[in-house]
């Protein structure tokens, strides 16, 4: 069988597998910063809608595409998170804000991305209300908003489909002790909004491997 035509029926069994958990995830009430520490204020009442790409790059290791914010950022400096922010007015949906977002921080082009569906959507302790959009990406060159974004990074999905690499963890905040997911990942420390996220990824994907 040609080259070609195996990397296309791989593309295509990668892109059901998502399909199928996005289908088993569907329904599923929004997850939230405080899912673990359910006796702490719960998140604002009218949270600020935004969005996030999740990009899960095409090649012969599917991998998942993270930033690591500018240590310079006001809000969560340094941290692991997915390309995306708020819904802004001229935005037409999530898709549309998370495909800007993504296309302002690390340069990604708006055709290469290959929209599959939306995960829950997550609450974060900031007072956010997150939508999740899955995409599949064709191979790109990042080229990170320097002000934003201090690295680009991928991590193979295959680590990041399994539910048991994926903890709990806390430390103190505001003189409580809050509860977190955790995905670490070589140097990289995956946590709070982005490991939730990608955990209820994770759990469709093993639903339905």
């Amino acid at each position: 069988m040609a080259v070609g035509a195996t990397r296309r029926e791989e593309g295509a069994a990668l892109e059901a597998w998502l399909k199928r958990a996005l289908a088993h995830v569907a329904g599923r009430a929004p997850s939230s910063d405080f899912d673990l520490d359910p006796d702490q204020a719960p998140p604002r009442a009218n949270p600020i809608p935004a969005a996030v790409l999740v990009p899960v790059m095409v090649g012969e290791v599917p991998q998942i595409r993270l930033t690591r914010r500018s240590p310079a950022l006001r809000h969560h400096p340094g941290q692991i998170a997915f390309p995306g922010g708020r819904i802004d007015p001229e935005d037409r949906d999530p898709v549309a804000a998370a495909l800007r977002e993504a296309e302002e921080e690390i340069g990604l082009p708006p055709p290469s991305a290959r929209i599959l569906g939306t995960l829950p959507p997550h609450r974060t302790v900031t007072g956010y209300h997150v939508t999740p959009v899955l995409a599949l990406v064709a191979p790109f060159a990042p080229h990170p908003e320097a002000k934003e974004v201090a690295e680009v990074f991928d991590v193979p999905l295959s680590f990041l489909a399994d539910p048991a690499r994926y903890r709990v963890e806390g430390r103190r905040w505001r003189g409580r002790r809050r509860h977190y997911h955790v995905v670490p990942w070589g140097p990289y420390y995956i946590w709070g909004a982005t490991a939730r996220m990608l955990r209820q990824l994770a759990d469709g994907l093993a639903a339905t491997r």
